[in-house]
């Protein structure tokens, strides 16, 4: 799987199968010589959910992000390898001590709406993130930061209170213009895209920027929508009848679609999780939580939701972690055990079961139908488990920002720096919705957070996957892999190991 996905990271996806032509997708693809790439023409594709929110410092959800990464660029970037690059940034220097970070800036950047991008845009963006600038700290990311200052017109230096092996990876978070305040209704930013618009329950637009700085990834299409589609039955219409491009279908979709389209499949480095909430009884046992992850057949809901298209996890990380992961499949945590599952809600004082509520967002098929696969298998140990669908919003006040729930299913996006993933867990993180308070687990983190050695540091974060293992604080289901069918004549592809939908990497090619 490790060498797969190296594989897949390293090359561009490219489709290459039959043809629908209706006059949707005549008018969204260009015409050119056969199989010749040809510039221009209009992609149509989906996204899950509904924004969160267009400010990229008040957005949460990985799938605005995946969107709005088009628009919104930091001093540095991610690639498709997951490796950190200099973007807004020329080069960085980094002193003895690692406490003090010095960027040059580049000075041929515009924003969206036609101003220069300045060193006093880049000092008023981190200064809010870090809270430097009188308000509260808007990102825990900069908790460390000590001073941003100007050291000359493109020059500046970041102090932190104590070295950060994951500072750099925090600077892909977005350069805005100081003081504009319409980025919730009109984002501006310095990327390939530009925002065009926004229509609730339907669809965000972007224009490709044709002014942009950095020729290197300059988009090709000229246009990309997505539609915001929930129903499965529908994107499989739209796609049929031309009316959508490319889009991530179930598997359920897959034989209705390959003769006419590419299908292609991947691992997301994705947690789709089972969280308990451990602040509620009898959450807070952790024979409970032991007793629920053996009651579990993970291979049963792999098959059965999504086809086969998933890797089974074990504790909160892909395999696509690679350098960072703890393989735990050779020494399976919770093998499938009914009889175990029993014997351990008995000894915790559960011998008839108890009855519970999850929430689950309703706009991801996925995790509904695995709701329903979970009620049928945690009602064979005596648990009764009340599915309650709520919208994906709802789920982010009530759930992710309010901690307010019993048990829940979501599906925790992967990130390129591996603190930002155990993080999470942490007892003062402000989003840590299980509840862990360990002092233990807090103490594995902050070792980490200032190892400079790569492999003492994976060491550190294998620990603390060991740890979130032993003590089951939920149940770590799979990487549901992201299905995608694509026109034939649609190209370009290509995976990132964390939320991106690069649109600067489609091409049409002639007919």
């Amino acid at each position: 799987m490790r060498k797969l996905f190296a594989l897949m990271m390293s090359c561009i996806i490219v489709f290459s199968v039959g043809c629908s032509s209706n006059a949707g997708g005549d008018q969204a693809a260009p015409n050119g010589t056969a199989n010749e790439p040809v510039s221009g023409g209009i992609v149509r594709t989906t996204m899950p959910s509904e924004p969160d929110n267009l400010d990229p410092y008040l957005s949460a959800a990985s799938d605005t992000d995946a969107v709005m990464n088009n628009v919104f660029e930091g001093l540095m970037r991610f690639d498709e390898n997951g490796e950190i690059l200099p973007q807004l940034a020329t080069s960085y220097t980094i002193s003895d001590d690692s406490l003090t970070y010095t960027f040059d800036i580049r000075t041929d950047v515009t924003f969206h709406n036609g101003d220069p991008m300045t060193i006093e845009d880049v000092l008023y963006s981190y200064k809010t993130l870090a809270g430097l600038n009188g308000m509260e700290i808007l990102s825990s990311k900069f908790k460390l930061v000590k001073a941003i200052e100007k050291v000359d017109e493109d020059t500046l230096t970041f102090t932190l209170s104590e070295p950060s092996s994951a500072f750099l990876s925090t600077l892909v978070e977005p350069v805005v213009p100081a003081d504009y305040m319409q980025q919730s209704s009109s984002p501006v930013g310095t990327g390939p895209f530009t925002f065009k618009s926004y229509v609730p329950g339907q669809k965000i637009v972007l224009d490709r920027n044709d002014t942009y700085y950095d020729t290197n990834r300059m988009a090709k299409i000229d246009q990309i929508e997505f539609r915001i589609m929930t129903d499965e039955n529908s994107i499989l219409m739209a796609l049929k009848s031309g009316d959508l491009d490319i889009a991530q279908v179930l598997s359920m979709s897959v034989p209705a679609l390959e003769k006419d389209f590419n299908i292609t499949s991947f691992p997301q480095n994705m947690v789709q999780i089972f969280a308990l909430n451990l602040d509620k009884k009898p959450f807070d046992d952790v024979r409970v939580r032991q007793a629920i992850n053996y009651a579990i057949d993970k291979d049963l809901i792999i098959e059965g939701v999504v086809g086969g298209y998933g890797t089974k996890l074990y504790t909160n990380a892909s395999p696509v972690m690679s350098f960072w992961y703890n393989d735990l499949s050779q020494n399976e945590p919770y093998p499938y055990n009914v009889e175990k599952a029993k014997a351990l809600l008995a000894e915790a004082g559960y011998k008839d079961g108890f009855e519970t509520t999850i929430k689950v967002p309703s706009n991801y098929q996925t995790h509904v139908d695995t709701a329903q696969v979970l009620a049928d298998m945690l009602s064979k140990v005596g648990i009764t488990l009340n599915i309650e669908l709520i919208e994906w919003g709802q789920w982010l006040e009530t759930v992710y920002t309010g901690g307010n729930y019993d048990t829940t299913l979501v599906g925790l996006s992967g990130k390129l720096e591996p603190h930002e993933v155990f993080l999470r867990y942490e007892s003062t993180y402000p989003k840590n919705f299980y509840h862990l308070r360990s002092p233990e687990y807090d103490a594995i983190l902050e070792q980490a957070i200032t190892e400079t050695d790569a492999p003492k540091r994976a060491a550190l974060y294998k620990q603390a996957q060991q740890f979130l293992a032993d003590e089951a604080v939920a149940v770590y289901i799979m990487d549901p892999h992201l299905i995608l069918a694509s026109k034939p004549n649609l190209k370009g592809y290509t995976p990132y190991p964390a939320p991106y939908f690069d649109a600067t990497k489609l091409f049409y090619v002639g007919e």
